[in-house]
């Protein structure tokens, strides 16, 4: 009979990551003990706080690595809490000797992509967009996190069906996750429904505070919800990221266009470049297979034709999704339909789109990518 060691279960352990941090346990310092007795083992994980929301998770995740092991008899995974030393060390191993959090996404050579959802008015389905565009990209296999920057109308935790409260490591905060996406929110830090009463300087805090407090780890992608118009948050976004792309959210209706056309031409103050245009509540597709336009027709067209010929830079519509109560049933219950009902009309549409934005328009070449190797 083979003898499994304890370097076998430290391997098997190197497969399993922590959902948050998205690194090996091995790697994080997370395994406290292994115990094997006639190749029965015993492994004790070490949580970051006591009521960490992956507990479970982590401890199954552990055990089915475990129990692959050849030969391997029972096997039993129980957890500790981490001391506050270790906390500050764990902090310190991801984010280095910094005393101050920095925006991690303006760092050089960072190629994480950052959408910024914006619309002219609300009411045009900017959130339901801004969460099915980022589980579609999670379903990729791409690192994604969402930022709902829509301080007095946030919804995306609801969206995403995931009231947890992000937890501290020392003083970085860990965000929730939910279908594959990382969060944060002030809904986060409110109680109940109450509403934020905040002026300027307070909403570009809380921004910059969910930018480099938080924990978002090696992002392939970061969504911005932001809120209607071209407010304090959008001016905050422009100064914070100024690298981010706008993702233009309208409907077909041409009263809807024409305000979704200031939220597109602020690039020209800002100096970002737009990825595009969204119309979302197109066609309705009817139970006979015709289509009914609830909302009329044409305003994506509408909005990328004006704002490509004020910014003089090329605005296609990245797609038009139908209109389907799937896609507010989802925003309801915390399923995306992207996730509840992938082969719909409507989430096909949004994958489209996704298959348009995940492609790069500039190039990687000569810039750092962290894979440890160096050009001679």
């Amino acid at each position: 009979m083979t003898t499994i060691t304890e370097q076998d279960v430290r391997q098997a352990l190197s497969r399993v990551e922590d959902p948050e941090i998205g690194k090996p346990l091995t790697e994080l310092g997370m395994v406290k003990a292994i115990d094997i007795h006639d190749n029965n083992v015993a492994v004790v994980l070490y949580l970051t706080i006591a009521g960490c929301p992956m507990k479970n998770t982590l401890t199954e995740n552990a055990h089915a690595a475990v129990a692959e092991i050849p030969g391997v008899g029972e096997v039993t995974v129980t957890t500790d809490v981490m001391s506050d030393q270790q906390r500050r060390e764990l902090r310190q191993s991801l984010r280095g000797d910094m005393t101050e959090p920095v925006i991690p996404f303006t760092e050089p050579g960072n190629t994480t992509r950052i959408f910024a959802v914006s619309s002219g008015k609300g009411g045009v389905g900017k959130s339901s967009m801004t969460v099915n565009l980022a589980v579609s990209f999670a379903a990729r296999g791409l690192k994604v996190g969402i930022l709902d920057a829509d301080i007095y109308g946030h919804s995306i935790p609801g969206m995403l069906g995931n009231q947890e409260r992000p937890h501290a490591i020392d003083d970085m905060i860990m965000p929730p996750v939910a279908h594959g996406v990382k969060l944060i929110s002030i809904a986060h830090f409110v109680e109940g429904n109450a509403p934020v009463v905040w002026r300027g300087p307070m909403l570009h805090r809380a921004i910059q505070q969910f930018l480099g407090d938080v924990f978002w780890g090696d992002l392939d992608i970061l969504l911005l919800d932001l809120p209607p118009g071209t407010g304090d948050i959008a001016i905050s976004v422009a100064q914070l990221l100024p690298h981010a792309e706008i993702l233009i959210v309208t409907t077909p209706q041409a009263a809807a266009a024409e305000v979704a056309e200031r939220a597109g031409t602020i690039s020209l103050q800002t100096q970002q470049p737009v990825a595009g245009v969204i119309e979302n509540m197109g066609a309705m597709v009817l139970p006979d297979g015709t289509l009914l336009d609830v909302f009329g027709s044409g305003g994506g067209e509408a909005v990328a034709k004006r704002i490509s010929t004020l910014t003089g830079a090329q605005v296609r519509v990245l797609g038009s999704v139908p209109l389907d109560p799937q896609l507010r049933e989802g925003g309801d219950t915390g399923v995306p339909i992207s996730v509840a009902h992938p082969e719909s009309p409507t989430a096909q549409a949004i994958s489209a789109i996704v298959d348009q934005l995940i492609v790069r328009k500039d190039s990687l070449a000569g810039r750092p990518l962290g894979l440890g190797v160096q050009s001679h």
